[in-house]
């Protein structure tokens, strides 16, 4: 059967069942509600196919408006209106990609009364378009109501302040949701800490994305909150808090939670002014926590004192880090040298992403003999080595934690699960 139908409808001529291919239901919905047809969605779907049983268990739609591969005519509220017709009775969609398309408020309408019916939706991802606190407060509210969704992506859409407000009031009624993720979506101290608050006593969500809020203080009043939350919480796995204005006090705080704090095992700190001292912190919690399997430190500035405390406490005491990210940290020579000397012991460390440092010939031969030795893979790392007039020297390689945040791969799923943002060594549920 070249193209998969997924209603059924009777065929009083034939006598029997037979199927009507989701870009027919798309053509018949859009001529029901006397609207045109949006041709990149018509492409998609017509491109959906079975290929076995196990694809009628879950299917997932990509229609993202930034592919490159094909024309793309940007999904518009209308639109997904007709899309919601054509999906309500489908028993077999699990997840739904729209990011960078043109939804707005009143598009997200039409999201909230889809959610608030949908019994098989696991993702939605509204990336990227144009979702303000109205239409926040439509979505949030209709999770209210779902037991379904358990990923959830609002990403750069500008909610604001009120609207994380709407999605905190949400957590605290749903128990199914698992993964939520506000990155750049203009998040304020008020919602950060209602955000921190609700995640106190919430049993479900296991990964959150509050990564560039938008702050005024210089008092580091969310990291203080999002700490308090740390040594209490005992579900989420993964924490994102980039462009936090993060700085040695706020480091200290959540060190100090995560001590007694058994489950985190992804935390990102890029992109903040955490220096040296902020990382002797991190170095003393490395010594004896046993969770964290991912430390992202891109974007500081914790220089060579830095990768000494990081590469001691490796060295000598963690074995659970399978991950850590110091891009761009005026890291020298000898800090990075000890970062590599540090896995030839450490058995557990796989992925270390060093790009942006201050590379010199010993960074260059001590990496290259990692690589060479087969101790580094080239997929956990984003340097390779070559060679010229006998000399060693690095380039870079676009691989890193957040290789596909911002976009996937047109061509299918990524080669390496490692370059994922989210717990790609340790995803938090199966296919998501």
């Amino acid at each position: 059967m070249d193209n998969f139908s997924w209603d059924l409808a009777s065929s009083s001529q034939m006598g029997m069942t037979r199927y009507i291919s989701l870009d027919q239901q798309y053509s018949q919905a859009c001529a029901e509600l006397k609207q045109p047809e949006n041709p990149y969605i018509a492409h998609i779907l017509r491109d959906v196919k079975r290929d076995d049983e196990a694809l009628a268990k879950k299917l997932m739609i990509k229609i993202a408006g930034n592919n490159r591969l094909v024309p793309v005519q940007k999904v518009t509220d209308g639109d997904f209106q007709i899309l919601a017709a054509v999906f309500t009775n489908n028993a077999f969609l699990t997840g739904l990609d729209l990011r960078y398309n043109l939804l707005t408020d009143a598009g997200a309408v039409y999201v909230a009364a889809f959610l608030q019916d949908n019994r098989t939706l696991l993702y939605l991802n509204l990336m990227f378009n144009d979702i303000g606190t109205i239409g926040a407060e439509f979505i949030a509210k209709a999770l209210h109501r779902n037991e379904t969704l358990l990923y959830l992506r609002m990403t750069g859409n500008k909610i604001d302040n009120k609207g994380g407000m709407y999605f905190a009031a949400m957590m605290q009624v749903n128990n199914t949701i698992q993964k939520l993720d506000f990155g750049d979506c203009d998040l304020g101290t008020q919602s950060l800490i209602a955000l921190a608050t609700v995640l106190n006593h919430n049993e479900s969500i296991k990964a959150i994305n509050l990564n560039r809020p938008i702050l005024y203080s210089q008092e580091e009043e969310t990291t203080v909150h999002i700490a308090l939350m740390l040594n209490v919480n005992s579900t989420l796995v993964e924490l994102h808090l980039c462009k936090h204005e993060m700085k040695n006090f706020g480091v200290e705080r959540l060190c100090d939670a995560l001590y007694a704090n058994t489950t985190l095992r992804y935390l990102d700190l890029s992109c903040n002014k955490i220096t040296r001292d902020g990382v002797r912190f991190l170095g003393q919690l490395l010594e004896r926590n046993n969770t964290l399997e991912i430390l992202d430190l891109n974007f500081n500035r914790i220089e060579n004192d830095g990768a000494f405390y990081l590469s001691e406490a490796l060295t000598t005491h963690n074995r659970t880090l399978q991950a850590l990210a110091v891009t761009n940290n005026s890291i020298t020579g000898e800090g990075l040298v000890a970062l590599s000397e540090s896995m030839k012991i450490n058995p557990v460390l796989s992925y270390i992403y060093i790009w942006g440092n201050k590379f010199d010939d010993a960074t260059c031969e001590a990496f290259a003999e990692l690589l060479k030795s087969g101790r580094l893979k080239p997929t956990g790392t984003d340097v390779e080595p070559y060679e010229v007039d006998g000399k060693i020297y690095l380039a870079e390689l676009s691989h890193g934690l957040k290789k596909h945040y911002y976009w996937t791969p047109s061509y299918g799923d990524p080669e390496s699960k490692e370059a994922n943002a989210s717990l790609a060594i340790d995803p938090v549920t199966e296919n998501l």
